[in-house]
C-alpha cells in the first residue's frame, strides 16, 4: 500500500472511529489496517491514534496529520479528475428526512445511476442532525439554514411553505384576518431534532 493509500484508510480510521468499520469501507481486511496505521505511527514517530475497546479518537497529532492528509488527497483528487476523465465510483453514503428523498432523490436515481454506474449508494432517512464526520455519511439534504461549520454546503432547490388549517378547526376558532391574529392559535409544529425547539411560524 503506497502512501496516498495509507492516508485514505488513515482518514477512513478518523472518520469512522473504528478500525472494523474502516476496514469494510476500504475492502481490506482488519489486519492490514492494524499494520498501515502502525507503520505510519512508526514512520512519523507520533502517536496518531488513542484506542480504546469502544472506540479509536485521533490525539493532537493524529487531528493534525488528518486534517493534512485531506488536504493532499483532496488536490490530488482535483489533479487526476481533471486530466483522466476518472468515472466516480465506489459507496455514496447519504443521509435525507424522507419527504425531500421521495419528491427530490427517488426519481432521479434511476437516471443518475445509468450515468455513474460505478457507484453504489447507500441511503438513510431521518429529521436528526447527522455529524457526517463521525457516522462516515458523505453527503446530507437538508432544509434549512447551515450553522457555522467547516461543512460545504450547496443550495439545490427553494421550498415553498404554505401555512393552511382545516375547515372545522376555523369554524371552532376563527379565521384569523392578518398575521398578528395568528396569536393564540393552535399549531402542529416541527421539533428541531439539534436544539429541541419547536420551529416557529414565520413569514
Amino acid at each position: 500500500m503506497d502512501r496516498f493509500d495509507a492516508m485514505r484508510l488513515y482518514t477512513r480510521v478518523v472518520e469512522r472511529r473504528s478500525f472494523t468499520l474502516a476496514a469494510g469501507d476500504m475492502d481490506v481486511p482488519r489486519s492490514t489496517v492494524t499494520k498501515v496505521i502502525a507503520d505510519l505511527e512508526r514512520r512519523l514517530g507520533v502517536r496518531l491514534l488513542q484506542r480504546t475497546t469502544r472506540v479509536v479518537r485521533p490525539t493532537l497529532d493524529g487531528e493534525a496529520y488528518y486534517r493534512r492528509c485531506l488536504r493532499i488527497l483532496d488536490d490530488i483528487e482535483d489533479a487526476e479528475g481533471g486530466f483522466s476523465g476518472a468515472e466516480p465510483r465506489g459507496m455514496l453514503r447519504i443521509e435525507v428526512q424522507g419527504t425531500l428523498a421521495r419528491h427530490f432523490l427517488m426519481p432521479g436515481f434511476p437516471d443518475f445511476l445509468a450515468r455513474y454506474p460505478q457507484l453504489q449508494i447507500t441511503m438513510s432517512e431521518g429529521d436528526r442532525w447527522v455529524d457526517l464526520v463521525q457516522e462516515g455519511v458523505d453527503c446530507v439534504l437538508r432544509y434549512g439554514k447551515l450553522p457555522d461549520s467547516e461543512l460545504v454546503a450547496r443550495q439545490v432547490a427553494m421550498l415553498d411553505r404554505l401555512t393552511c388549517a382545516t375547515p372545522d378547526y376555523l369554524e371552532r376558532f376563527g379565521t384569523p384576518a392578518d398575521l398578528a391574529s395568528l396569536e393564540g392559535h393552535r399549531m402542529v409544529g416541527i421539533r428541531q431534532m439539534s436544539t429541541g425547539n419547536v420551529t416557529p411560524l414565520e413569514f
